[in-house]
């Protein structure tokens, strides 16, 4: 079981060609839909580990805030969907210039914030410049560095220049919330377009969502969600057994599973997830600075062992950071095999025969505490001494992510095509390798989807040969609801969870 707070990562790209068609609350991948009629005034419980923050996803919401809002209260000039396409949303059409760097949307007609006001140019605008602001806390804020200016010729329209070509910039629009660009205290409330409103948020507790009466698009087919949070995942399937909740959005306990799989009250879903275990190193400081270094560590660790013991029979090993769903995805796991006898002559040829010491700064909600001592273990076998210092999610943030001050640390990281990270050397990680960042960078400018994936199976390849980090295992993404449901989605997708098309009968 775990518990989860702000992760990081980042996207990359699918070809402007992509079939970008209108949407509003639609086209997800969700369980078959009833096949009778359903309660369009119901109330959907969902449970959850994952409370946010706060409710600003450029404020350090965390996972929790993208997994109740995004899509829910929030939406983009694009959607992405859970089976992770970009489709259009509060843009009705867009045009690019010739030399791909200007970029013209048209907004859809007759939307609404939810405080009334008419959504105009002006909150795109708004929109995209808070992503980018100095004190944004966005984990997608880099994507945007090549923004060179956006204007408002009209309510209706905005125009985004670039100063270089961006193969992704529109499926990273997906990522940026539009909010109304009067609106206060986004931490505490919100002023967003979608189908639900925000109903009421308990802290510690729960965070409901009510149906949105004017909203523009498909209207929900419940009249109100409610997500129930819990500490721990025993408790969230007794509240999932004891009908306090209708669906589980990601389960935690493997071991609980069967007295689901055994009671035709339930359904048990897999899905695809894109959330990565890592033991990332600091590769700017010794010993982590040393190639043979990370190798070694890498090839001390038994991936697999520690997979089953988390998670049983559920979770894949793919021995770098893409997951199977992205495009340039190759099995690497044979790269730095498991292999205590390589791992020691590693050492040994770095100048570390005996090992050495270091500090794992520990997030302390689960898995990372029991993947700390195995790991622990493990490198105790080849003369390597780790020192666990668990820490809360806020040091996390503060110590690793800003400063930059860690050896090592385990952490989760979400989202799909983040592999871009290890091309910008300022990154929390560290990790400097130029050809890396070059491929990269022509990866973003490339003009077809083939050329960036062959980049990106070279960035790929690299990162691996160099053990950059050690990608532990890829999660299983488990949900499992009250067969009373349907139209829920399936795919833990950057963590979002879409409930507008959730069917109670």
């Amino acid at each position: 079981m775990r518990k989860s707070v702000p992760l990081f990562g980042g996207t990359l790209a699918v070809t402007l060609s992509l079939a970008l068609t209108a949407c509003g609350a639609g086209a997800d991948k969700t369980s078959d839909s009833p096949s009778g009629s359903y309660d369009k005034n119901a109330t959907v419980g969902i449970g959850s580990l994952y409370e946010p923050q706060n409710l600003d996803n450029t404020g350090g919401g965390g996972q929790g805030v993208t997994e109740a809002l995004n899509g829910n209260v929030y939406e983009g000039l694009f959607k992405l969907t859970d089976s992770g396409k970009a489709e259009k949303q509060l843009a009705k059409d867009y045009t690019v210039s010739p030399d791909g760097l200007t970029y013209t949307f048209t907004l859809r007609d007759g939307v609404k914030f939810h405080s009334g006001k008419a959504l105009t140019s002006a909150d795109v605008k708004y929109s995209i410049e808070k992503v980018r602001a100095e004190n944004s806390q966005s984990a997608r804020k880099s994507s945007f560095d090549m923004v060179k200016s956006i204007t408002t010729p009209d309510p209706a329209t905005v125009k985004v220049t670039l100063s270089s070509k961006s193969i992704s910039f529109v499926y990273n629009l997906s990522y940026v919330w539009v909010v109304n660009s009067e609106a206060k205290d986004l931490k505490t409330s919100e002023d967003g377009t979608g189908p639900y409103t925000l109903d009421k948020w308990t802290r510690g507790s729960a965070l409901s969502l009510a149906r949105f009466p004017g909203y523009w698009g498909t209207a929900a087919t419940n009249a109100k969600v409610v997500f129930h949070y819990y500490k721990d995942a025993t408790a969230l399937n007794n509240a999932l057994l004891t009908n306090a909740v209708d669906v589980v959005t990601s389960e935690q306990s493997p071991d609980a599973l069967d007295q689901f799989k055994n009671n035709p009250n339930y359904k048990v879903n897999d899905g695809n997830s894109t959330t990565k275990l890592l033991l990332a190193f600091n590769d700017r400081v010794k010993p982590f600075d040393n190639v043979k270094v990370r190798k070694a560590v890498s090839s001390a660790i038994d991936n697999k062992k520690l997979l089953q013991s988390v998670w049983g029979d559920h979770g894949t090993l793919i021995g770098s950071m893409v997951p199977p769903t992205d495009p340039w995805y190759e099995d690497l796991t044979k790269v730095n095999p498991y292999d205590v006898t390589l791992a020691k002559k590693q050492l040994a040829e770095a100048g570390y025969p005996k090992g050495f010491s270091f500090t794992l700064d520990t997030p302390n909600y689960d898995p990372h505490p029991t993947a700390a001592t195995f790991i622990k273990s493990e490198l105790g076998k080849v003369g390597i001494k780790v020192d666990i210092n668990v820490i809360t999610p806020d040091e996390w943030y503060t110590k690793v992510y800003k400063n930059h001050d860690f050896s090592a640390t385990l952490q989760e990281h979400v989202n799909d095509r983040d592999i871009v990270w290890y091309g910008d050397p300022d990154f929390y990680w560290g990790y400097d390798n130029k050809q890396v960042t070059e491929w990269v960078k022509q990866a973003e400018q490339s003009d077809t989807t083939d050329q960036q994936t062959a980049l990106l199976k070279k960035v790929n390849r690299q990162i691996a040969e160099d053990a950059a980090s050690d990608w532990l295992y890829l999660y299983p993404q488990i949900v499992v609801a009250n067969t009373k449901l349907s139209g829920y989605p399936l795919n833990g997708l950057n963590s979002q969870f879409h409930a507008y098309g959730i069917k109670k009968s």
